[in-house]
C-alpha cells in the first residue's frame, strides 16, 4: 500500500499535495535538459576566447568533430590522426615515448605536442602563439610536412567522398557539401568542450570535502611565491612568452618565428600546468622527462643569453632560490592538479555515434 491508511483518513488532502509534489518532482526529472554537448564555463574561469556565437557547440556538431579528431583521412596516408599526438590519458598530450611528434612515414616534428585542455580560454595556441584563433589549428597539423602533410582542399574533397561524412554535415551544419569552414568548426566544437576543471585541487578551491595534505598546502604556499607570477590564476599561466634559460643558443627562435622581433628570440609560451603530472616530457623540445628536473632545472640549471627573462636573473643569481625540499612540496601540490575525470570522460573516447 503506497500510504499509510491511517494518515490518508487523517490528512486525506495533505496526502494527495504530497503525491503530486512527488509526481510534479519526477516529471521535471525526467525533462531535465541534457547538458552533456553544451559548453559550461567553470566558475572560477575567465571569460572564454572563443567566439561561440559564430560556432555554438551542438550534440551533431561535437561527434563529428570527435569523429574527425579520430580519423586519419586527414593524413596524406591515412597513418596519423589528431589522436597520435593527443591522447586523453595523458590530458591530450603525446605520450613519453614520443618527445617530439611523430607524423606520417614517422617523420618526426620540431616540438613537444602541447596539452589539449581548456582551448576556448586561450588567446593565441602553439608554443610561438602563431595562430590566434582555435578554427585555424588544425590547419596546421593537417599541412605540415613533418605532421599529416596534407592539404585542407584534399581533406575536405576525401571527405565528400565518403559514405558517411556528407550526411554527418548534413545533420551537424544543415549543408549538402562539406567545406572546409564547416570541418575546422566541427573540430573546434569538440575541443572547446575539453575543459578540465575538477582536480582535487579545484574540488579543495570550491569547498567540497577535498582537504590538501600538509606538504600539499606548502607546495601551494611556495608555488605562489616562487611561480606564480607566470603560472597564474585558474588557468596556470599568464600567456605570456618567456626564454626560461633552457639553453643558450636557439636553433628554435620560438616566438621570434612569429614576431620577427630579436628581443623575442628563444621565446616561448608559458604552458598551463593544470595536469602536469600527466604530460611529461616538459618544454618546447621536451628536454625534461620529469618534474624533478624541472624543478631541478630552475633551481642551479638556467642558462645565461640575451633573451633570459628578468624573473631568472635577479641579485646577481641565475634562477629560482628553491631547495630540495621545497621542490619536493611543489611537486607534491603539483600533482593535485590532475584532473581524473578530464582524463576518463567517455565524451572524449573514440566512438562513433550516428
Amino acid at each position: 500500500m503506497p500510504l499509510n491508511y491511517k494518515l490518508y483518513q487523517a490528512y486525506p488532502t495533505l496526502c494527495w499535495v504530497c503525491i503530486f509534489v512527488l509526481l510534479v518532482g519526477c516529471q521535471k526529472q525526467r525533462e531535465a535538459p541534457d547538458n552533456t554537448y553544451v559548453f559550461v564555463k567553470p566558475a572560477n574561469f575567465p571569460e572564454p576566447t572563443y567566439t561561440f556565437k559564430n560556432n555554438p557547440v551542438t550534440k551533431e556538431g561535437f561527434l563529428l568533430g570527435r569523429r574527425l579528431f579520430f580519423d586519419p583521412l586527414l593524413s596524406k596516408d591515412g597513418s596519423v590522426s589528431c589522436n597520435n599526438c593527443h591522447i586523453q590519458s595523458t590530458a591530450f598530450a603525446d605520450a613519453q615515448q614520443h618527445p617530439l611528434s611523430i607524423g606520417v612515414e614517422n617523420r618526426v616534428g620540431i616540438r613537444n605536442a602541447p596539452a589539449l585542455a581548456n582551448l576556448a580560454f586561450m588567446p593565441e595556441f602553439f608554443w610561438d602563439g602563431g595562430v590566434t584563433h582555435l578554427d585555424f589549428v588544425p590547419i596546421n597539423a593537417i599541412e605540415a610536412a613533418f605532421e599529416m602533410d596534407e592539404t585542407i582542399e584534399n581533406v575536405v574533397k576525401k571527405l565528400n567522398e565518403s559514405t558517411v561524412y556528407p550526411a554527418l554535415f548534413k545533420k551537424a551544419f544543415g549543408v549538402d557539401k562539406v567545406t572546409s569552414p564547416y570541418m575546422l568548426q566541427a573540430l573546434s566544437q569538440f575541443m572547446t568542450m575539453m575543459v578540465s576543471a575538477n582536480s582535487r585541487y579545484d574540488k579543495y578551491q570550491r569547498g567540497e570535502g577535498e582537504q590538501l595534505s600538509d606538504d600539499e598546502q606548502a607546495g601551494l604556499t611556495l608555488f605562489q611565491a616562487k611561480c606564480g607570477s607566470c603560472h597564474t590564476g585558474a588557468l596556470f599561466t599568464d600567456f605570456s612568452y618567456r626564454n626560461n634559460g633552457i639553453s643558450t643558443t636557439f636553433s628554435d627562435e620560438g616566438r621570434a618565428r612569429i614576431s620577427e622581433a630579436t628581443e623575442d628570440i628563444g621565446k616561448f609560451r608559458v604552458p598551463s600546468l593544470r595536469n602536469v603530472a600527466l604530460t611529461a616530457p616538459y618544454m618546447h623540445n621536451a628536454k625534461f622527462r620529469t618534474l624533478e628536473e624541472v624543478l631541478k632545472h630552475y633551481a642551479e640549471g638556467v642558462q645565461p643569453s640575451a633573451t633570459l627573462d628578468a624573473s631568472l636573473q635577479r641579485n646577481g643569481r641565475l634562477g629560482i632560490a628553491l631547495t630540495s625540499e621545497e621542490q619536493r612540496k611543489i611537486i607534491v601540490f603539483l600533482r593535485t592538479l590532475t584532473d581524473n575525470d578530464f582524463r576518463s570522460d567517455e565524451r572524449f573516447q573514440n566512438r562513433n555515434e550516428e
